[in-house]
């Protein structure tokens, strides 16, 4: 992958999207770092790149309130962004969602991130983001996050 200089040991392997990468990965953003892009990218080869299946409620929500414009209907655009080759969704079993509630650490309220940390810790997968407390949060070892930026 070009760009992607990390070594074995750095590579996430699995990745888990948070919403805005999503987003941006599909709509072909540069605000997504080359190393982040790669890990993706790398990881959608052997359909390791997942999004959780609280994304599309996140996203149509998002949508509602005009915080985000996709230029299409946003059933269309998850359908077409969905499709894409390599890319899973990771579902929002039983397990996740208790597991959400339980969290062995302090995290923010938001729902959709206590369900993107609790399918990452489940799945074993590295949540891709750009969200500083994501981010810092995962100092703790609690769960694997890489900055989208970089």
């Amino acid at each position: 992958m070009s760009g992607y200089t990390a070594t074995e040991a750095e590579r996430p392997g699995c990745v888990l999207l948070d919403t805005h990468v999503f987003v941006w990965h599909m709509e072909g953003s540069k605000k997504i770092g080359k190393w982040a892009r790669a890990a993706v990218e790398e990881a959608a080869e052997s359909d390791a790149a997942l999004v959780s299946a609280i994304t599309p409620w996140e996203i149509a929500l998002l949508v509602s309130k005009g915080r985000l414009k996709l230029g299409t209907d946003v059933m269309d655009w998850l359908r077409d962004a969905l499709a894409n080759p390599g890319l899973q969704v990771a579902p929002l079993e039983p397990e996740i969602a208790v597991a959400s509630t339980r969290l062995p650490f302090d995290i923010h309220a938001d729902p959709a991130g206590r369900i993107l940390v609790a399918t990452a810790r489940h799945l074993g997968a590295t949540i891709v983001t750009a969200d500083r407390a994501l981010l810092d949060l995962s100092r703790s070892g609690y769960f694997r996050a890489i900055n989208a930026e970089r």
